[in-house]
Formats: structure tokens, C-alpha cells, sequence
């Protein structure tokens, strides 16, 4: 048979397979021509998913003969298993026979499959990865979900000063910092950042920031403000552009459209100062400056803090001695137990508190609380036969909370556990009802953050955008929220939000990651490998995700590209 190319118009829509609830949807279409000299005999074509573990036979394509050419076209719904992350669609040709071995053309439609939703932290736990807690405890009334309060208080500067002046503003902003700390006095972290404007008297310094920030560090240790050097963090930043593009957000002196210019400047991967130069041709941008560019005269106070909890000492003792001897204990209530339970560091002891609230009082609280104990150490333990049984009691606490209350506390637990057994559906049925149950702030915001990240899972990409209204300071949930965005094609307000889970956790590469998305998604190849040698740098699992991920195609015949896979091994 002379040589030909049978499958030369045969392709696949979309050209990369994706991943869009639970399944890859694509269509496969093609000609196979009749030339005079060379008349196919018979021809069969099949299609075939593979990858080097496994391989998904899918069938004979119908060909339609007509004058000048058998036409083909399927359109296809493939359940997604996990395997076919880095699958190839292979397009196979045979002639006359139908069973040979081998056929005598194939063609290569599609390499991986796009399974970015599927990124979204929804509490598994992967290796090399800090454990996440799942579950969350019903409060005893007198603490919140989580007790911890976070607050940003900003002290403004002179133009090109480092110095602290006690302005009226300052002061007070000083004071109200005194008053958070004093009623939150178990500081968590502190972040101070100095920052600076990108005017002439501020950017031709480069340690204005810091300078202002270790000014302020100062200040506020003579002032008796109580702070430890291993949970405080001094910092700036120079030439950066993230905090402009806060104060840009919520600016509302200029349209929608006009903030999309300012974004397309501020996200073009260009030098800053070439950046700087570009913002200035934009219409109205003098008042813009002018209302914007003093506030980034400024040092940045970032804390996180709780309250002191627990019983006091004679209570404590108590409490001590009816676990230890068995004792009934009927002074304290169901509060002061709850409590006691809430505020103790360690799971063992949590589990025994609440195993022994479920024998004193019917209440739905200890169950719910000793089910997510269970949850939490299921999360813990390497012993697969151990998970399942602290799983299984887990569902079987819940079981019994329900019975005795309707609890959205209650409803999100059961919820979480779907997730993690991968019943998306039933699991999001479980979390709305518990969003309609209350009006509780720090229940939605953590209900609804998981909500989110199923609405990602689940294809509603723009819901999911709605989902991350609230404050958060968890480098996951920034970049849960970054992902939404991306994926709805909202790349400015996708990178503000990977920029935050950066700078919430540094060592968390997925933040990186999702800057190195939308940086190849935007064509900016030099800015996407520089992000994504910083992600992989983070941990295997990132690691091994870059290496096949259809989203970086577009920079994959990059030299580059594989020059950061290579120094990686290298320096392992």
C-alpha cells in the first residue's frame, strides 16, 4: 500500500481534555479522504484513552462513506478516574482485518487532561503536606468557632520619613491596637510590613519600608506591647505593586472598566518602573495617585490573637479528678465542661473529656465534638485499618448528634466526611442546609469556604467567587478563592488572591502555583516558569502535578521549563 496519512484531518474539541464535573466531555471528528490511487479497504477507526498503568478501549467510530471521503464524528462523556491525569487520546487506523495486532496509523489527539477544579483543598491529606483540620466544634457560648481574631492596623508616614509621628490618626490606630491586644492577649503571630509609595521622595529608597517597619517594632516594644521574636515577623516590601492593587479594589471613584486598565498595566509582568510610567498615560490617574499613593506611605500591623480560655484552678481540679477516679461530678455544668473541652490543647484529652460529657449530659454538642476528635486523629494516623474505625465512629457520633439536635455545626461534619469519601453531591446538600440553619459569621465563612471549594469541583466557577466573601487568614482558603477565579477567567482578581496565600504562607506552593497559572495563561512565559520553580520547589506532590499539567503547554517547549525540573533533582 503506498504511504499515506488516513487521520491527517481527524482532531479533537476541545483541543485540551478537561475535567468538568466529575467527567471529560470532547468530541472527535475526522475525514479519511478516497483518493484515486490509494482507496482505503475497509477502514476501521477506533479511539483509545491510555496511559502507562491503564488504558480505556473506546470503541469503533461510525464512518460515513461519501464521494470523496469516510467522514467520522462522536461526541464522548467519560467518567473521570485519576489515572487519566496523564493519559494520551490516541486515534488508531487499520485497514481490511479487523483484529491485527498492531494498526497501521495512529494519531495522538490530546495529551493529559486539565484537572485544575480538582486542586481545590477540601481537607484530604497529601505527603509532604501540614495535616488539615477537618470538623469543626459547637462552641460552648462563650468562645467562637475559633477563638482567634485576626486585625490590620496601618500607621502612615511623612513623605520619604521613617520616623513615627503621634498624629491624632496615629494614635488612635496605636491605641485601638492596645485594646485588641489587651482583650486578645495570647498573641498568635505579628506581622509588621513597612511599604512605601511608588512617589519620587519614597521610591528612591529602598529600605524606606523596612525601616519604617523595625521604627514601629520599636515603638511598640518600648510601649509594653508584649511580644515574642518567634511568633513576630518584620518585613517590607519595594517596587510592588500588591498593596496599590488592594487600595485599587476597593476604590470607587473610577468604573469597572477603568479599573480593568489599571489591572492590565499592574499584571503585565513588566519592570515596575516601566509600570509606573504606563499608569500615568491612564485617564484620571493624578487623582488616583493622589487619594491612593499617601496611604502607601505606611507600616502594616497584621496580628492575629485570642483570648486567655479554659476553667480556672478549681475547677480544673475538679474536673481532673472525675476523669482520673471516675468520680460523678455534679457541680459542673454542661458550659464549664464544654469549655474544658474546647480549650484543651491535645486530642487525647478532648477524647476523654467529651467521651465523658456523652455519659453525663443528652446534649448534641459532646457527640458532635468527640466526632471531631475522631475526625482529626482519623487524619493523623498512618494505619489504614485505624483511620477507617476512627472514620467509621465519626459517622456514628454524628448519627446520634443529629438524633438529638438539628445542628448545622452537625451537618457540616457529616458533610465533610462525604467529601473526603468522595460524595460531592450528597456532601453539598448537607452544607447548604447548614448555611440556612444560622446566621452565625465564623460558622458561614468556614461552611461556606468548603461549600466553595465544591462549587469548584462541581463546575460553578462563578458561584464559587461568592463563596470566599469573607475575611480570611488561611493561605488554603486564599487560594481556594484564587481558584475560583481563575477558573472563571477573572485572572486580576486571581492573582491578588494567590499573591495573599503567598504572602499568608510562603512555604505553601500552591499560592505560587496559581500565579504561575495565570501567568501562563496570559502569555507571560518568563513570569509563569519563575512562579512555578518557586511552587515546585515546595513539595513532591507540586512537583509531580507541573510535570504533566496540560495548563502549562503553552511553556512546556521552553528550555526552561525543564531546566527547573532539572535543578530540582539536582539539589535533592
Amino acid at each position: 500500500m503506498p504511504e499515506s496519512n488516513f487521520l491527517e484531518d481527524a482532531k479533537v474539541t476541545p483541543s485540551n481534555l478537561e475535567y468538568l464535573r466529575d467527567s471529560i466531555r470532547f468530541e472527535v471528528e475526522g475525514k479519511i479522504l478516497i483518493e484515486s490511487v490509494m482507496i482505503p479497504r475497509d477502514p476501521i477507526v477506533r479511539l483509545e484513552l491510555r496511559s502507562p498503568e491503564k488504558k480505556l478501549a473506546l470503541g469503533e467510530l461510525e464512518l460515513q462513506k461519501a464521494f470523496d471521503a469516510y467522514r467520522f464524528k462522536k461526541a464522548f462523556t467519560i467518567p473521570y478516574e485519576q489515572w487519566m491525569d496523564a493519559s494520551l487520546l490516541e486515534l488508531q487506523f487499520n485497514q481490511g482485518e479487523k483484529n491485527l495486532p498492531e494498526p497501521d496509523e495512529r494519531k495522538i489527539l490530546a495529551r493529559g487532561i486539565i484537572t485544575t477544579p480538582l486542586m481545590a483543598k477540601v481537607g484530604k491529606v497529601y505527603p509532604n503536606e501540614p495535616i488539615p483540620d477537618v470538623g469543626l466544634y459547637i462552641p460552648t457560648g462563650v468562645a467562637a468557632i475559633d477563638m482567634s481574631r485576626s486585625r490590620v492596623f496601618e500607621v502612615l508616614y511623612k513623605s520619604g520619613s521613617s520616623k513615627l509621628e503621634l498624629t491624632p490618626s496615629n494614635v488612635e490606630v496605636i491605641e485601638n491596637l492596645k485594646t485588641f491586644v489587651t482583650e486578645n492577649p495570647s498573641i498568635i503571630s505579628l506581622r509588621i510590613t513597612g511599604i512605601q509609595s511608588p512617589e519620587t521622595s519614597e521610591g528612591k529608597n529602598s529600605r524606606l519600608g523596612r525601616d519604617r517597619a523595625d521604627n514601629l517594632y520599636q515603638y511598640l516594644a518600648e510601649s509594653g506591647l508584649m511580644m515574642r521574636d518567634s511568633l513576630t515577623e518584620v518585613k517590607s516590601r519595594w517596587n510592588d505593586w500588591f498593596d496599590f492593587r488592594l487600595l485599587l479594589r476597593d476604590y470607587s471613584k473610577i468604573s469597572t472598566q477603568r479599573k480593568d486598565e489599571y489591572y492590565s498595566v499592574l499584571l503585565s509582568g513588566a519592570e515596575f518602573l516601566d509600570q509606573a510610567e504606563q499608569l500615568k498615560k491612564i485617564s484620571g490617574f493624578s487623582t488616583v495617585s493622589r487619594d491612593l499613593y499617601p496611604r502607601l506611605r505606611a507600616a502594616k500591623i497584621e496580628i492575629e490573637a485570642k483570648p486567655l480560655p479554659g476553667l480556672d484552678q478549681k475547677q480544673a481540679m475538679e474536673l481532673r479528678e472525675i476523669l482520673d477516679e471516675n468520680k460523678v461530678g455534679k457541680s459542673l455544668d454542661l458550659g464549664e465542661w464544654s469549655i474544658a473541652g474546647e480549650f484543651s490543647p491535645r486530642l487525647q484529652d478532648k477524647e476523654a473529656i467529651y467521651s465523658k460529657m456523652t455519659e453525663l449530659f443528652r446534649s448534641a454538642l459532646p457527640y458532635n465534638n468527640l466526632a471531631v476528635v475522631k475526625m482529626r486523629m482519623a487524619q493523623r494516623t498512618l494505619d489504614p485499618e485505624i483511620k477507617s474505625k476512627l472514620w467509621e465512629e465519626a459517622k456514628g457520633l454524628l448519627s446520634q448528634a443529629s438524633r438529638l439536635e438539628t445542628s448545622p455545626y452537625v451537618l457540616h461534619n457529616q458533610a465533610q466526611i462525604m467529601i473526603l469519601e468522595g460524595d460531592y453531591w450528597d456532601a453539598y446538600k448537607k452544607l447548604s442546609d447548614a448555611s440556612i440553619l444560622t446566621k452565625n459569621e465564623d460558622f458561614l465563612k468556614m461552611n461556606e469556604s468548603l461549600r466553595g471549594a465544591l462549587d469548584i469541583i462541581r463546575g460553578d466557577y462563578k458561584l464559587a467567587t461568592l463563596r470566599f466573601d469573607y475575611p480570611y487568614t488561611q493561605a488554603k482558603d486564599y487560594f481556594n478563592k484564587g481558584l475560583a477565579y481563575f477558573l472563571a477567567k477573572d485572572y486580576a482578581n486571581a492573582t491578588l488572591s494567590f499573591e495573599e496565600s503567598v504572602i499568608a504562607d510562603r512555604d505553601y506552593g500552591y499560592g505560587y502555583y496559581g500565579l504561575a497559572m495565570v501567568a501562563s495563561k496570559n502569555g507571560q512565559k518568563e513570569v509563569a516558569i519563575i512562579q512555578l520553580k518557586k511552587a515546585i520547589d515546595t513539595n513532591e506532590l507540586i512537583y509531580q502535578r507541573a510535570l504533566i499539567d496540560p495548563v502549562f503547554e503553552e511553556i512546556r517547549s521552553e528550555q526552561a521549563f525543564f531546566d527547573i525540573f532539572r535543578q530540582n533533582i539536582f539539589q535533592n
